[in-house]
């Protein structure tokens, strides 16, 4: 008897469960079919004008087996179906479904939604003389549109409409408003930072691998040998090689007041020309310009082994007092750094390349590791923008840690006291990311 007890149990709560469901189909199977009520059709906002937005009521027979039909039409054409939603489970095509912020979109359950991005229209065929076919064109700015809405049942049907609206692009999206209010945030921390700057001296964390600048290059002075400078192997408009060219500069004056032999091979020939000014401003701010020569940078070849092997070669021959490796680097990397070391080189590496650090780490004497590349150039020039723009940036970064730790208590807390989706959403919205 206890077993059968336990079977009944179980089994009677999926029963009641399962009679439930079935009631609710069968009350809106029940209901009379009619006309879709509070039926709308919207420029959708927020976009480039090329979608409408079609609401309508959540009516009393959505159940299973309620198919909507919607159909566009442009101008003056006939209609032509475009969608057809049928009621499931899973997706409801509501209101509330839309992925926007509560800022830019009321979400609401008892709305059904359908965003309209094309409609069918009948063009001629070429491959039939006096034939046409069918094509999907996207919905396109300024022009009218037609939408009627219908929603079957079996063999009932009733429908609504027909409703006309026009696309239009918006100059502003609001969906991306927070985006603006952090940029201009972190805008004006930054400012604050620089004016900071240049009041007073503000403090920058040690950088062994920088320190160590003027000893390589005091080395090259005293051994009569060259100083190696590589800028990686991207073309200038990537942020890395910028970043290598500037601290170039910085290494320029040192090298320039050393009265030491700068060398910097180069694989692309824009970058080349960049250097060049960069390098020969440097000697003049160092006072001097006479020692300056165009031949300092040189171009060796765009090839990836044939400039690493190049490199190697003049390594070995020379012997350098020292090799700068800043920028973006592939599978050269340990190739040069390796050669570098053995020639008794001191070495200096600097890359946000995450896959060649090890590298790095392991054949030279000293490593800038991911952001530290961007921050030398502020570390060795202590210029109030640079510094106050790098000591902004980690103000920043600060404050959307807070955020990002402040966001995971929220849903935590939500989620242990039972709040609902939508309370905690108004919260989480303003650290979310809704694409386009």
């Amino acid at each position: 008897m206890v077993p059968r007890l336990r079977l009944a149990w179980l089994v009677v709560p999926v029963l009641g469960v399962c009679g439930q469901a079935l009631a609710q189909e069968g009350e809106g199977a029940t209901v009379p079919l009619s006309a879709p009520t509070g039926v709308e059709l919207i420029d959708r906002p927020n976009d480039d004008g090329k979608a409408l937005m079609l609401l309508w009521d959540v009516m009393p027979y959505d159940a299973e087996g309620v198919v909507y039909r919607v159909e566009v039409a442009a101008g003056e054409a006939p209609f032509r179906e475009t969608a057809s939603l049928a009621w499931q489970g899973g997706s409801r095509f509501l209101s509330s479904e839309q992925k926007w912020p509560f800022w830019a979109w009321r979400k609401d359950d008892r709305r059904h939604l359908h965003v309209l991005t094309s409609f069918q229209a009948e063009e001629p065929d070429a491959a039939q003389a006096g034939g046409s076919r069918l094509v999907e064109k996207s919905l396109e700015p300024l022009t009218r549109y037609r939408v009627r809405l219908t929603v079957l049942r079996g063999e009932d049907s009733a429908w609504a409409g027909p409703l006309d609206a026009v696309p239009v692009g918006n100059l502003f999206n609001r969906v991306k408003l927070h985006n603006l209010i952090y940029t201009l945030l972190f805008s004006g921390i930054i400012l604050v930072y620089i004016a900071r700057a240049r009041r007073r001296e503000l403090f920058l964390r040690r950088i062994p691998g920088l320190d160590a600048v003027e000893e390589a290059i005091g080395r090259g002075t005293e051994m009569g040998r060259p100083i190696y400078f590589l800028t990686g192997r991207y073309d200038i408009g990537e942020p890395s090689t910028m970043a290598a060219i500037t601290i170039l500069g910085e290494v320029a004056k040192k090298v320039a007041l050393y009265d030491t032999r700068l060398k910097v091979p180069h694989t692309y020939p824009m970058v080349m020309a960049v250097s060049q000014e960069v390098v020969k401003e440097a000697y003049i701010e160092a006072g001097r310009p006479d020692a300056f020569s165009e031949e300092i940078n040189f171009f060796v070849t765009d090839d990836q082994f044939s400039y690493a092997a190049a490199v190697e070669g003049m390594m070995v021959r020379e012997r350098p007092a020292a090799c700068f490796y800043m920028g973006y680097y592939f599978a050269e990397s340990l190739l040069m750094a390796e050669t570098g070391a053995e020639t008794g080189a001191i070495q200096v590496a600097g890359t946000d390349a995450d896959h060649q650090l090890p590298f790095f780490v392991t054949a030279c004497d000293y490593t800038l590791i991911g952001e530290e590349l961007y921050a030398a150039s502020a570390y060795l020039s202590r210029k109030p923008v640079l510094v106050g723009t790098l000591r902004g940036q980690d103000a920043a970064k600060a404050i959307l840690m807070a955020a990002i730790l402040a966001g995971t208590a929220l849903a935590t807390l939500g989620a242990a006291a039972g709040w609902s989706p939508a309370t905690l959403g108004y919260v989480l919205d303003a650290f979310r990311d809704f694409g386009g």
